[in-house]
């Protein structure tokens, strides 16, 4: 019997090293394979972070021979109230987010439910719908610049021919971030391709039993469609807030921060910080503000997501 103890012991000895063998083997391989992928967010994306954030407690300006290290007056200047860009580029962003949030989020979905018809053409329609989102931005700007002209622009000529009121749209302080809104809305392409992936994965059992009992196209939206398609919102609805907090292109080609920096969105204010005044340690500051400010949204997203975020075989 004790010999027997003995062998076994030894006998699990070599299995638990030969099983730590394998881990270290595994481990080795794992690490190997994911290299380039860890190196590359350590270079260009953790790296540069650090930088930026030792930036923004310095004065740091491309044509100044010395750095000094000023701790958190960047900020304190932020804060102050001294540099009154800062909180319109905010106000202007904001209020950028919760109109074209919402816009991108139902106007997508709609549009999904409609491409996810099986209607003759559907293909066809499909394309339409997502050529926009592939266009240069620099190249769909300028179609909506002439398109929004208030003196020659088509969507005037129209609006005037058919009776109806015309707007000085890109041109108007009131009208000017709806206008971008629009503009922007015209390239949710990606955002119903992402839908249609949700609703494409419900399965059709839900929509029969829903016939059975009698129930309508209210029924299915109300009671299958929506609640399945939930995850699908979520991330969509992070994606879309992430992407409005750094909008940059329509305001730096469409209305350069004007009219009388009405859309001087905070992206276009830090570009204009770093790039023209050469404030690269004040711009850095900025570029932190904006990271904690997009964070705190993600994470409400997240916190409130568990109310209404359903995933299939989630009994709660």
């Amino acid at each position: 019997m004790g010999i027997s103890a003995v062998d076994g012991q030894t006998a699990r000895a070599r299995k638990k090293g030969t099983t730590s063998k394998r881990e270290r083997k595994a481990l080795f391989y794992g690490l190997l394979f994911t290299s380039p992928a860890i190196l590359g967010f350590l270079i260009y994306t953790l790296g540069p972070m650090v930088a930026s954030f030792y930036l923004s407690l310095t004065d740091y300006n491309v044509f100044k021979d010395q750095t000094t290290f000023i701790g958190f007056d960047n900020y304190a200047k932020l804060f102050s109230g001294k540099d009154e860009l800062f909180y319109q580029s905010l106000g202007a962003t904001f209020y950028f987010v919760v109109l074209r949030v919402p816009a991108v989020i139902i106007i997508s979905f709609l549009l999904a439910l409609l491409l996810n018809m099986n209607v003759k053409g559907r293909s066809m329609f499909r394309t339409i719908i997502y050529l926009p989102s592939i266009v240069p931005a620099v190249a769909s700007s300028m179609i909506w610049l002439w398109l929004l002209n208030p003196d020659l622009g088509l969507v005037n000529t129209v609006l005037d021919w058919l009776h109806l009121p015309t707007s000085s749209w890109l041109f108007g302080e009131k009208s000017v971030i709806p206008s971008i809104v629009l503009t922007t809305l015209w390239g949710i392409g990606g955002t119903v391709i992402i839908f249609l992936a949700g609703l494409s994965g419900i399965p059709k059992q839900y929509y029969e039993a829903i016939d059975v009992d009698g129930g309508g196209w209210y029924h299915k939206l109300r009671h299958i469609t929506i609640p399945m398609v939930t995850p699908t919102i979520f991330f969509n609805t992070i994606m879309t807030i992430i992407g409005s907090f750094q909008v940059f292109s329509e305001a730096y080609i469409l209305t350069q921060g004007g009219p009388n920096n009405k859309s001087m969105f905070f992206v276009f204010y830090l570009w204009r910080t770093a790039f023209r005044d050469t404030e690269m340690g004040y711009a850095s500051a900025l570029a932190w503000i904006l990271f904690v400010i997009i964070l705190i949204f993600t994470f409400i997203v997240f916190k409130t997501s568990k109310s209404w975020v359903h995933y299939e075989g989630d009994r709660s």
